[in-house]
């Protein structure tokens, strides 16, 4: 009678003990579905699909705020259409040689800054390039960092002594200044010694004002001699880029025989106005951009090809 009763009472224990087991793991399932409920819930994926990353969240908002706000601008400046934005910068850069019947003697011997209107790219970008410093419109400096158009500065002193400090708020947008002469002189009608001196003597004063010497050139009315290019050399220019068309408020013009655009074609225009064109440097800047973006075209920076 004794072991019957042992047995009970071992069954008895055996359903109280698989019991406590029970409640133990509906508790701890509970404890989890509480946890889960109590994490961010904020961004959540379709059934069988997982929720992205925050930070993908954030670029693709900030991406759409980026895109809003230059439609916002191309709108408020006029332009037909928002500018198309530049492939990302080749990794390696293209070879910058002299344009064919643009080199001198000892071009390779002596290597000379190249001279060339176009950069080897097959993509569909354009090169704004501006001359001399004359104008100084601040209308221009707010369109430019508003519509994030980047362009190439090439200065003479003689236009911009005036007001180093315009052109130093262009620097700090992120705006390379470049040399091209003190005065603005036709250098190969110059001995070396007075080319060197203009070429030189410009590199000093963009150090002293902007911090840095140049490595790009422009010889004043695209003209140029051994002279220049030798001179330019020993005052540390590397790179002597002109053009292959020239825009003004009004109308293009073109160096080559189809007058039309090709990739990696270096634009020029100059800091003008009122005074001296039928419109401003902004009423330029949307004429440009009206023109390269119906062509399927967009501005890269220069000095990423180089």
């Amino acid at each position: 009678m004794r072991a019957v009763v042992q047995n009970d009472k071992s069954r008895a224990s055996r359903r109280v003990s698989r019991a406590s087991r029970a409640t133990t793991v509906l508790a701890v399932a509970a404890l989890a579905a509480g946890c889960a409920q109590a994490e961010d819930q904020s961004v959540r994926g379709a059934p069988g699909q997982q929720a992205p990353p925050a930070r993908a969240v954030d670029g693709a908002a900030k991406a759409r705020e980026a895109r809003a706000a230059l439609a916002a601008a191309a709108k408020r400046w006029k332009l037909d259409k928002v500018p198309l934005t530049a492939p990302a910068p080749p990794a390696k850069k293209p070879e910058i040689e002299a344009r064919e019947g643009f080199e001198v003697d000892g071009q390779e011997e002596d290597g000379l800054p190249p001279v060339f209107t176009t950069v080897p790219t097959k993509e569909k970008v354009v090169f704004l390039t501006i001359d001399d410093g004359a104008e100084k419109d601040p209308a221009f400096l707010r369109m430019m960092s508003e519509l994030k158009i980047p362009y190439t500065v090439f200065l003479t002193d003689e236009e911009i002594k005036d007001d180093y400090g315009y052109f130093k708020k262009m620097q700090a947008r992120g705006i390379t200044l470049n040399n091209h002469t003190l005065s603005h002189p036709y250098l190969p009608g110059l001995s070396y010694e007075d080319q060197k001196r203009e070429i030189c003597g410009m590199q000093d004063v963009m150090e002293k004002h902007y911090g840095k010497r140049p490595a790009l050139f422009r010889p004043p009315y695209g003209n140029y001699n051994r002279d220049t290019l030798r001179a330019a050399k020993s005052c540390g220019i590397e790179y002597a880029p002109i053009w292959s068309e020239e825009v003004y408020v009004d109308h293009w013009e073109y160096r080559e025989w189809d007058q039309d655009l090709h990739p990696g074609d270096i634009v020029l225009t100059h800091f003008r106005g009122t005074d001296d064109w039928d419109g401003t440097m902004t009423d330029m800047v949307r004429r440009f951009l009206d023109r390269i973006t119906a062509d399927g075209y967009a501005v890269a920076r220069l000095e990423d090809y180089l």
